[in-house]
């Protein structure tokens, strides 16, 4: 059977990257308000016409290459993020003999559902 991913997790593997995991939306959601904040600054400087300050370049520049190295680290373990601001996350799996996601949300203590490559979250099932 063909399967569309190249990875999957057990659930006790994808459960032992949730600390890390953690760690890493956070973090993502940091740098997300930071560009935001960077963002409406340099727009207002460029609609004033002013030069835009390196600082603020430098730091926005900064701030997005620090979210696609943590982004390059789900790439890399083929985990998704499926919202950031909620922090829900796929890791795809093999349940019996079938290709799923296993889902986790940041909230949830540790991984308690799965659901079919295209049902997404509407479509969750208790484990």
């Amino acid at each position: 059977m063909e399967h569309r991913f190249d990875k999957h997790y057990t659930r006790d593997e994808a459960g032992a990257l949730l600390p890390q995991i953690r760690k890493w939306l956070e973090l993502l959601n940091r740098l997300r308000k930071d560009l935001e904040r960077y963002d409406k600054r340099l727009s207002g400087l460029t609609e004033q016409g002013n030069d835009i300050g390196g600082e603020t370049v430098n730091n926005w520049i900064r701030a997005l290459a620090d979210m696609q190295e943590v982004l390059a680290e789900f790439q890399r373990r083929r985990i998704f993020i499926k919202d950031l601001e909620r922090g829900l996350i796929d890791f795809p799996a093999i349940m019996g003999g079938k290709e799923v996601f296993l889902c986790w949300e940041q909230d949830e203590e540790e991984i308690e559902f799965w659901h079919d490559l295209d049902t997404g979250f509407s479509g969750r099932e208790r484990l």
